[in-house]
């Protein structure tokens, strides 16, 4: 009767931490649960955003949509920061007061900014590449991703580099 006693008292304290463990694990899952939704909230609200009329559109679709230029010069020159390498309006040696560091690390650039406005020199041909470079960075050059733009601000911006490889349709800024 006693081995009886010992056995269920072992059994009751072996139950009993299996449902500690089992709360813990539960515990464990919930919360790795709760970081996985975390995640993709956060990561979601880091993707590029979407136009509200159409929602996100492939690269293809912006490159083909109509822009206004004089707004692309606006994001060009301002929320877009391609002034910062690029110069303003596309003019290399005309470049926005930058802090020290960020001066001197687009100055050691390797490959240099591309001068947009000399197009026979430029890489990017089509404006496919082009906002395939803006959106996602460009490999083996210092230009970063811009996903911060909207597709009608990446369109309209496509339609201000256009406007630059037009030879004399700007007028440099005047100092």
């Amino acid at each position: 009767m006693r081995e009886s006693r010992v056995w269920h008292m072992v059994s009751r304290e072996k139950e009993s931490s299996l449902h500690e463990s089992m709360h813990g694990m539960m515990g464990v899952l919930y919360l790795v649960g709760t970081l996985s939704i975390a995640c993709v909230v956060i990561g979601a609200s880091l993707l590029p955003e979407a136009d509200s009329s159409t929602g996100l559109s492939s690269i293809v679709a912006i490159a083909t949509r109509p822009g206004a230029a004089d707004r692309g010069r606006a994001i060009f020159n301002g929320k877009g920061v391609c002034y910062y390498c690029h110069g303003i309006d596309g003019y290399l040696d005309q470049r926005p007061r930058l802090e020290a560091d960020t001066a001197a690390l687009i100055a050691r650039l390797n490959p240099k900014p591309a001068d947009l406005r000399k197009p026979k020199s430029l890489r990017l041909t089509t404006d496919r590449a082009r906002a395939k470079a803006i959106r996602e960075g460009h490999p083996g050059t210092g230009m970063f991703p811009d996903t911060r733009m909207t597709d009608q601000e990446l369109a309209n911006t496509l339609a201000y580099l256009s406007s630059l490889r037009q030879e004399g349709s700007l007028q440099a800024p005047s100092q």
